[in-house]
């Protein structure tokens, strides 16, 4: 009787060490959500020996990238990049970086698990505003992996696993749709960087435009689809000309890049002059504070950014 009950219980452990075989129990047990946990094996690669910025302080290979918590931003600080104009960078001189299909109006970060192991999030805690830059553009806002993400002026910001030293930006321009992040969370912006340097009119090559162009301070200037080209007619006046102040008078020798057919100047019906591209007035936007700044593009859908030969960037056919 002992005999078969030894068996039987034998044979039960046996059964029951399959059934948990089966199960996963030699890679750690599953929980109810499918994540490994108990005896499961460490993770592989990632930042080395513990450090948020691994071997050599940089992040180490972007697919080897690892779940170690980033280190603080600490103190930000700038760099000017004359390719770039001028870099945000952490208190050890990493470049940060945004992400186009995040969104800062709201916060939010679309930046997944997989994604912040090439782009690992900068924390928000501690962090302080680069000189010049007001603390209040600060912000957090909650990424994909829980960590509390540092935002300036809404925008979340990343670093970039490939960069392995201060002064490395590897990560600008990365798929069309990463790129440094500016000292107030826009883009870094080469015309903000040199804008004395700039002809009367010229051209810059805007991330999401294409060849824009600018004005000697580096402002985007603009078209409006309600103008007429012949007879050259400027259709904003009024409140209109006070957002959209007219670009005044450049000489022809004071260019760079701009279409010389058409360049003439239009003698506006308030009185005052403007310069127009390819026949087609051309305006500066009010609500752009910095070189760089296009927050003119498509607004009321009448007012889209100039090419170098007066046409509306991005206009609908």
């Amino acid at each position: 009787m002992n005999t078969w009950r030894n068996a039987s219980l034998v044979a039960t452990a046996a059964a029951l060490l399959a059934l948990t075989t089966a199960c996963g129990q030699d890679q750690g047990a599953q929980s109810p959500n499918g994540q490994t946990v108990g005896n499961a094996a460490p993770a592989q690669g990632g930042y080395g020996n513990g450090d948020a910025y691994g071997s050599g302080d940089g992040y180490g290979d972007a697919k080897d990238a690892g779940t170690a918590k980033a280190k603080p931003a600490g103190q930000l600080a700038t760099w000017d990049s004359k390719k770039l104009g001028q870099v945000l960078t952490d208190s050890a001189g990493f470049t940060m970086y945004r992400f186009d299909k995040d969104t800062a109006q709201p916060p939010k970060s679309n930046c997944d698990d997989a994604c912040l192991k090439a782009w690992p999030v900068v924390p928000a805690d501690g962090a302080k505003a680069a000189p010049g830059v007001d603390q209040s553009l600060l912000g957090e806002v909650t990424a994909a992996d829980g960590t509390k993400q540092l935002t300036i002026d809404g925008w979340p910001m990343y670093r970039y696993a490939m960069d392995t030293k201060p002064g490395d930006a590897k990560g600008q321009g990365v798929g069309g749709v990463w790129y440094a992040a500016g000292p107030d969370g826009k883009k870094a912006s080469p015309a903000a960087a040199q804008p004395a340097d700039l002809a009367g009119l010229s051209t810059r090559k805007d991330p999401k435009l294409g060849e824009i162009v600018v004005d000697k301070n580096g402002m985007t200037v603009y078209r409006f689809l309600k103008d007429s080209a012949w007879p050259i007619k400027s259709n904003c006046v009024d409140t209109c000309a006070e957002n959209w102040p007219a670009v005044a008078p450049v000489a022809k020798n004071d260019t760079k890049g701009i279409l010389k057919k058409g360049f003439m100047t239009y003698n506006r019906p308030d009185g005052g002059k403007q310069q127009t591209i390819n026949c087609w007035p051309v305006y500066t936007y009010s609500g752009d504070k910095k070189p760089g700044d296009t927050n003119g593009q498509g607004v009321g859908g009448t007012w889209y950014a100039a090419s170098p030969e007066g046409k509306p960037v991005g206009a609908p056919k």
